[in-house]
């Protein structure tokens, strides 16, 4: 990432982004904690994507180098933490759950940042413990490095809904259908299948984000009904696609 704007200490504010707008490249020498009271948040760096709509947060430890991306209009919270304070030892960037609890701590903590009283301090105390308590999420997009692999995942970037097979994406990428399969596990950590539906989650959290009704997201992300893409949505973020935008 060219251009890596370094801020000492991330900031704990709110943020407003419209849709589509970016925070270039930068790092902290802090910790960050992102999360969206509204829209869709990627978090971008090196190694792939991860992103995070109103019931999970991202956290991103000090020093890593990362941009941010709104989808739909983001309602942006960051909180800075000092390097000591990692309740979850988590040294790469991590999908975390936001339980109703934690998501009003979030918003009562970064609403206003010059507040130094001892009420807050306790809040920032009561904040930490739950994020001990939150589950990891397996919320990302890993970004390949093997051109074959990165060619045929640039297919499937621009048709998320077109039903290729590996052998398929092999034949375009000239690769071996067992090569490409290998190199989705042993790069993005993930089979073939199971990339295809994170791609296509992100796309769909897109389009929910920029108001696109749930019947258009099931369809041109490719899900075979609209049943079948709540049912996977609801199980990937603990809500349906229709409540997702009804969150505003």
């Amino acid at each position: 990432m060219p251009n890596i704007r370094h801020t000492p200490a991330a900031p704990t504010h709110t943020l407003a982004l419209a849709a589509g707008e970016r925070i270039e490249a930068h790092r902290h020498d802090n910790h960050q904690i992102v999360y969206a009271g509204s829209g869709v948040l990627a978090v971008t760096t090196d190694a792939g994507t991860w992103f995070a709509p109103g019931t999970r947060a991202i956290w991103v430890p000090a020093g890593t180098v990362h941009a941010h991306r709104a989808y739909g209009h983001l309602d942006l919270h960051t909180l800075g933490l000092p390097v000591g304070d990692n309740p979850l030892r988590l040294d790469a960037p991590t999908v975390l759950a936001v339980s109703s609890l934690l998501r009003e701590l979030i918003l009562a903590y970064t609403r206003d940042p010059a507040d130094n009283s001892p009420e807050r301090h306790r809040l920032s105390a009561v904040l930490l413990d739950q994020l001990r308590a939150s589950p990891q999420q397996p919320v990302q997009l890993p970004a390949p490095t093997d051109p074959r692999l990165a060619a045929a995942c640039a297919l499937l970037h621009d048709n998320p809904a077109a039903p290729r097979t590996l052998a398929e994406l092999g034949a375009h990428t000239h690769t071996g259908e067992r090569t490409l399969s290998r190199l989705f596990r042993s790069e993005l950590g993930m089979t073939f299948p199971q990339w295809r539906t994170q791609l296509r989650l992100y796309h769909a959290l897109k389009m929910l984000a920029d108001g696109a009704p749930v019947t258009a997201g099931a369809h041109r992300c490719g899900w075979s009904s609209t049943s079948a893409f709540i049912d996977v949505f609801r199980r990937a973020y603990g809500y349906t696609p229709g409540a997702h935008n009804r969150r505003g």
